[in-house]
């Protein structure tokens, strides 16, 4: 047996740097699933200000507002003509002209504003070119992070292409459901970064029980091409090399739904939240998480570029070794004229130890269990697991349908219950009922899993998630909390659930895939309720879908490539960081916007439960003519 190398003769950076990213600056410190909450004890004294803020400005909420609600009027063409304080009451007719007081509606790439017609006197031909060129550019660079990108599009929705926050909450919702799906097509048909999953026990890492060391560990290129050969041509016969699907579905089973349940209740909690308190929420939230990655980013920059100098290092070292055999080869063969297998011995020399003997422990595998260990292997290592996708299917069909009874985001029910009505509230439970139960349900699944894998020596590498007790706690936990925030704050969870992960330590490849996937769920349904329920113009959802779709194919694809070929992982941590730091300005400017309309007069609380009744509420049957509503 070979000795074991001691830390003073192993390079600390992994030569495969590129499967294990950019977050990884961010994970627990081995073996200690507790220390992501010790690493927050820096941060103490600014959420204890962020607390007192919070609570200040709650307390400015609760007041009894004092803003006026008479002001401005618009007039709507619905019911022969009428007035309403709030285009969004004027029904398919949701945008608003300050200048005349009108409400209207809009087309895609409308040019014409000379013939005084309802449908085409307001043009918007710029605002929509530079918002698709804006939006595909979005949608390929947050979608190779990992977050759907809602953070940006609210916001540009509203400064850029003019629609008021509704709208353009659902033109977000669009686009993030068209950028997620071109991020599934990319990523269901792409593989673990991991390539070269062996069968063998492997050598157990002392400090992360269950796991086993790289075994391309302190190697130059040569090095790991010669151990892969060893590894095939040795034990009995059946060796390969296994992968898996770069989305874990396992934890997305688990995950989506506790972020789904988490996001029921944020939305719920917003509803009573004046629109500036949740910006104001939004805002010191995604900052603080945006300084947090930039710093992260720094870290993980500096640690790429050591990787890179070791991994070159290894390469001319070896380099050097070969030639230097090979001139000692010739040199004995030109000076015996025979010999040659003396160069070949020399050549040897490079080739390390047989993979099985020297990293585990030497002692031959149980038939049994390496049988086990194999279909175990096979079975993680299916491309499309059918009924784990059946499964993601299931979950997302009950949560919209129960989503489409009950309404929400804006959205009446389909059949037509408020909150007032008792059936509201057992929608609301059914919908916590459906997503925690399905998280209890693959929770307890993983567990299991995980058990009888570890029995059998499976060998999980360092960025593998064991599922247990206290990890389904701590990761339920704060997945929910996520959830919370994602809700209340209008993002579709990408932003929270990333610098989550993070903690987590997975490779940052398979988050970003596994978020997308959880992303695409949440956001899908959310999506078609608001084009169903007119509040976005169905063309404008449509053609942003398909932008976003071909944005994030595109952009996926190529951001992918460039960080394999690289190894320079930490280009995910900055996209990441300045995405959530555009987000937060975004924020910031629309709450300093809708408060210079009310002359900086601030809300309190709005009731949960607010219905308009029916005599109130005006078809779009009965419209005034374009010559009525247009005279000028």
């Amino acid at each position: 047996m070979h000795p074991r190398r001691t830390n003073s003769d192993e390079p600390h950076p992994e030569p495969h740097s590129d499967y294990i990213l950019a977050f990884d600056v961010m994970a627990p410190p081995r073996g200690h699933l507790i220390s992501p909450l010790r690493r927050l004890r820096s941060d103490v004294a600014f959420w204890t200000v962020a607390g007192i803020l919070f609570a200040a400005l709650l307390g400015v909420a609760s007041a009894e507002s004092k803003c006026a609600e008479g002001g401005a009027s618009f007039a709507c063409p619905n019911c022969g003509g009428i007035t309403v304080s709030d285009c969004m009451e004027c029904d398919g007719y949701l945008f608003t002209d300050y200048q005349y007081g009108l409400c209207y509606d809009r087309n895609l790439f409308n040019t014409n504003a000379e013939n005084g017609d309802s449908e085409n006197h307001y043009p918007f031909l710029w605002h929509d070119i530079v918002g698709t060129i804006v939006w595909f550019l979005t949608a390929g660079i947050a979608t190779a992070c990992g977050v759907g990108g809602g953070g940006i599009y609210v916001p540009l929705g509203i400064l850029l292409l003019r629609f008021p926050p509704k709208p353009a909450s659902g033109l977000s919702q669009a686009s993030i459901f068209g950028a997620s799906l071109g991020g599934i097509l990319v990523n269901i048909r792409r593989r673990h970064p991991d390539s070269h999953i062996r069968d063998t026990k492997g050598m157990p890492l002392e400090d992360h029980p269950g796991k086993i060391e790289s075994y391309e560990k302190g190697k130059g290129p040569m090095e790991i091409e010669a151990d892969r050969q060893q590894y095939l041509s040795g034990g009995d016969g059946g060796r390969r090399f296994y992968t898996r699907p770069v989305i874990d579905y396992n934890m997305a089973l688990f995950l989506a739904p506790m972020e789904m349940a988490g996001a029921v209740l944020g939305v719920m909690i917003q509803r009573v939240f004046p629109n500036w308190l949740f910006l104001s929420f939004a805002a010191v939230v995604l900052g603080f998480t945006s300084y947090k990655t930039f710093k992260k980013f720094g870290a993980q920059y500096k640690k790429d570029k050591e990787v890179r100098a070791e991994m070159n290092r290894l390469s001319v070292h070896e380099t050097q070794r070969a030639e230097a055999a090979a001139k000692k080869a010739s040199s004995h063969v030109s000076g015996n004229g025979s010999g040659g297998g003396v160069g070949e011995i020399e050549l040897m020399e490079m080739a390390p130890p047989n993979p099985t003997e020297s990293r585990s422990d030497a002692k031959p595998d149980d038939p049994k269990e390496l049988e086990l260990r194999r279909q175990y292997l096979a079975e993680d290592a299916r491309q499309y697991p059918k009924e784990k996708i059946a499964y993601l299917g299931l979950l997302w069909m009950g949560l919209t349908v129960i989503t489409f009874l009950k309404g929400g985001k804006g959205v009446d029910s389909v059949i037509g219950i408020t909150c007032e009505d008792a059936g509201f509230y057992l929608l609301v439970a059914a919908q916590f009922l459906w997503t925690l139960g399905f998280a209890a349900v693959f929770g307890f699944k993983n567990v299991k899993a995980t058990q009888a894998r570890l029995a059998v020596n499976y060998p999980f590498n360092e960025s593998d998630v064991l599922w247990d007790a206290q990890k389904l706690r701590f990761y339920s936990f704060f997945t929910f909390i996520a959830g919370i925030v994602a809700g209340l704050i209008g993002i579709g969870g990408g932003m929270v659930l990333g610098p989550l992960m993070l903690v987590m330590g997975i490779n940052p490849r398979v988050s970003t895939a596994t978020t997308a996937t959880m992303i695409l769920l949440t956001s899908s349904s959310v999506a078609i309720m608001f084009v169903m329920s007119g509040l976005v113009p169905w063309e404008y959802a449509l053609y942003f879908f398909c932008v976003c779709l071909v944005g994030a194919y595109l952009g996926k694809t190529k951001i992918d490539a460039y960080v394999k070929r690289t190894g320079m992982g930490s280009i995910l941590v900055l996209i990441l960081a300045t995405i959530i730091g555009l987000a937060t300005i975004g924020c910031i400017i629309i709450l300093l916007m809708s408060l210079a309309k009310v002359d900086w007069c601030v809300e309190g609380f709005q009731p949960f439960c607010s219905v308009t009744a029916e005599e109130d509420k005006c078809p779009a049957a009965r419209l005034l003519g374009a010559e009525d509503l247009f005279p000028y």
